[in-house]
């Protein structure tokens, strides 16, 4: 866990949620690989050979804008699916109830920070699978608001979602932390805003964010 120039006084904690809030790689996986799948048989091609296409695009995308990483869904528009499709085909293929299960540790240290600050998530999946997330959690009571990919129409790193998630907390940016497990993603711009930000390696490290939090 790294934490980037907390602000002094914290109004809202905005976490991203995969990789984040659970740690569980097999579910991880499965949302990258399907979605894959269903492109490769709408283009009429092996998923071998679309996961290679779509890997050289993140590629290119990284060598031309300074190494920063590109999200799947803004990859996807590369290939002609557009973000409403994007979340379409999400909250049809994802299944969080499959893999996530009750995390009385993650609700514990939720129920802390909820007593002290606001907290929202902000995610590139659609509004409904983090729903159906923290209900596989037990953690649906603790956030005040939810951003995600259909919230906006734009998936992170981008400042709309970071924005939106801040104003229905009612915080101002620099009163703001961004917790996530990608730093191009989750931490970089929120730093840009403003906020401060928390990279975690997974859920583990979210236990320990009542200690770190002032």
């Amino acid at each position: 866990m790294k934490a980037y120039r907390l602000p002094p006084y914290c109004a809202a904690v905005l976490f991203d949620m995969d990789s984040t809030l659970y740690t569980h790689p097999e579910y991880q996986r499965s949302q990258l690989d399907l979605p894959v799948g269903r492109l490769a048989r709408l283009r009429g091609k092996s998923f071998e050979e679309m996961n290679g296409e779509i890997a050289r695009c993140r590629e290119e995308w990284a060598a031309a804008h300074g190494g920063r990483k590109i999200s799947m869904g803004k990859a996807f528009e590369a290939f002609g699916v557009s973000i409403a499709e994007s979340v379409r085909w999400r909250e049809e293929l994802y299944e969080p109830e499959r893999y996530l299960a009750d995390d009385p540790r993650l609700c514990a240290a939720l129920g802390k920070l909820a007593v002290r600050f606001a907290l929202a998530v902000v995610t590139n999946n659609p509004v409904s699978i983090a729903r159906r997330t923290l209900a596989a959690l037990g953690a649906s009571g603790f956030f005040r608001a939810i951003v995600g990919l259909d919230t906006c129409g734009v998936s992170k790193p981008h400042e709309a979602p970071f924005c939106k998630a801040a104003e229905l907390c009612g915080a101002a940016a620099p009163f703001c932390v961004s917790v996530g497990d990608r730093y191009d993603i989750d931490i970089a711009l929120p730093l840009e805003l403003g906020m401060g930000g928390v990279l975690v390696d997974g859920v583990e490290d979210v236990y320990k964010l009542p200690d770190l939090l002032v």
